[in-house]
């Protein structure tokens, strides 16, 4: 189910019919892990509410105010008083009320009043009306949004600019509003957007990185994406840093490693050909970064703390599983390139630090296993049965139903496994999921493996029954 990853032909079950609830499986994973992440909108405020004395405006949502209030707030911004910063600066505070927001937006001249002020020569006005912008683009009204429009324009524009803290206050009111409006991206892409980012993600500094990172996801899952975003992303230099970024930033700091890793991610989930991310070396590049991150590991690691490191760099990991899962779900040749790297040692540190692992890790090995009896005996070289066996007793259903799997593909490819896992206590380990109702069919398929002579015929080379 993960990312491109191939489903078993069941009994009765066509291609197609697999292929489809692949589909679905894997809708449902980027659906949680979007509301959860991805395409959760990102505020900044806090250097905002520290120059008001601390508060903290992220925690309390002001009072909306009634139409004419919202219109006293308005023209004292437009009469160009002298305490106009203060008008724009209680503004803000009142566009953190979504009420407030669809109020200010539907006024005549009011985004065009903000507009003329973010482009204005001075600074201070200037970066108050930025950001007023950036609470109108958390809105989670698509309406609100789309009154934004006619200032995305100069908001790529001000992305050239010298202050850090302004562009990453207009990247993440660009990332913003790419979430919410189909009409604001179509407006964006002629406007430039992908060879802007393209210049920022060469920019030193971690907060613009990390920005650029989070626009691009944001475009990159658009539904639109495969068509008209990705090829312009392939296009661009945009690939090669990501790959740079996502190895190279751990030090600089996490957040820009982990956005790029999921703009990887989606790239090759969302693309057919993957031959420019291959052509840049992806592979090699993020195996000898999980041999890395394993190198890390203490000699003197208590039992099951052997990846101490994942307290510091929990996702990161997580990313480049999900990355290698996909780049190997299609092709030989990239398995043999993961084998003769000699990255199964690494993998297997990975099986059981954590349930998500654990699945990523066993779908890869499933990815590798169905190639063949080679890449089934170079698998076997390494101490992988007794390995699995204390995940057949997990309560997990999607590790189980991985692990099954892989005990199919690696007895149906070298027989002498299966007498192998039989004399380690597979046998039992087997037995307890004959009662399991989604388990018991499959379970069942493997005992009869074992269960065959050395040299006899198989009646489970057709097909393991697939799991759902």
């Amino acid at each position: 189910m993960w990312g491109r990853r191939r489903g078993r032909r069941g009994a009765g079950r066509g291609v197609e019919e697999l292929r489809a609830l692949r589909r679905e499986r894997e809708a449902a994973l980027r659906k949680a892990r979007r509301e959860e992440q991805l395409v959760s909108k990102r505020l900044l405020r806090e250097d905002s509410a520290a120059e008001e004395g601390g508060q903290d405006g992220a925690d309390t949502v002001p009072d909306p105010l009634s139409e004419d209030e919202v219109l006293e707030l308005l023209r004292a911004v437009q009469r160009g008083s002298e305490d106009r910063k203060g008008s724009l600066g209680r503004l803000r505070r009142a566009l953190q009320n979504e009420d407030t927001q669809q109020k200010f937006v539907r006024l005549d001249g009011s985004i065009r009043t903000l507009t003329g002020l973010f482009t204005s020569s001075l600074a201070d006005m200037q970066l108050e009306a930025a950001r007023c912008l950036h609470e109108l683009s958390h809105s989670s009204d698509p309406t609100v949004a789309e009154a934004c429009l006619p200032v995305t324009s100069y908001l790529l524009t001000y992305l050239s600019g010298h202050s850090v803290e302004f562009t990453e206050l207009c990247l993440y009111t660009l990332g913003n509003l790419v979430v919410e409006s189909e009409a604001v991206r179509k407006q964006l892409l002629p406007q430039g957007i992908i060879p802007v980012l393209a210049s920022c993600i060469q920019s030193p500094h971690e907060a613009v990185l990390e920005g650029v990172g989070y626009v691009l996801s944001q475009l990159l899952q658009a539904k639109e994406s495969p068509m008209e975003i990705i090829p312009q992303v392939l296009d661009s230099v945009l690939p090669q840093h990501m790959l740079r970024l996502v190895c190279f930033s751990l030090k600089a700091g996490l957040g820009a490693a982990v956005e790029f890793a999921w703009c990887l991610h989606y790239i090759i989930c969302r693309h057919k050909s993957n031959t420019v991310l291959l052509g840049l070396g992806a592979v090699p590049t993020l195996t000898s970064l999980l041999l890395h991150l394993a190198s890390e590991i203490p000699q003197d690691a208590p039992e099951g703390l052997e990846l101490c490191f994942l307290q510091q760099h929990p996702f990161l990991v997580q990313e480049c599983l999900w990355l290698l899962n996909n780049l190997t779900a299609d092709s030989p040749f990239l398995c043999s390139a993961l084998l003769s790297l000699d990255l199964l040692p690494a993998l297997l540190q990975l099986l059981q630090c954590s349930q998500m692992a654990t699945v990523l890790v066993l779908t890869v090995l499933c990815n590798i296993a169905e190639k063949g009896p080679f890449q089934c005996q170079r698998l076997l070289q390494q101490p992988l049965l007794p390995l699995l066996l204390p995940i057949l007793a997990l309560p997990d259903p999607e590790a189980l139903g991985q692990c099954l799997e892989l005990l199919h593909l690696l007895f149906l490819h070298c027989p002498q496994a299966a007498a192998d896992f039989t004399r380690q206590g597979g046998h039992q380990a087997l037995e307890q999921h004959q009662s399991t109702p989604e388990l018991q069919e499959r379970a069942q398929a493997l005992l009869d493996m074992v269960r065959q002579p050395l040299g006899a015929p198989s009646p489970c080379h057709t097909t393991l029954p697939a799991f759902s």
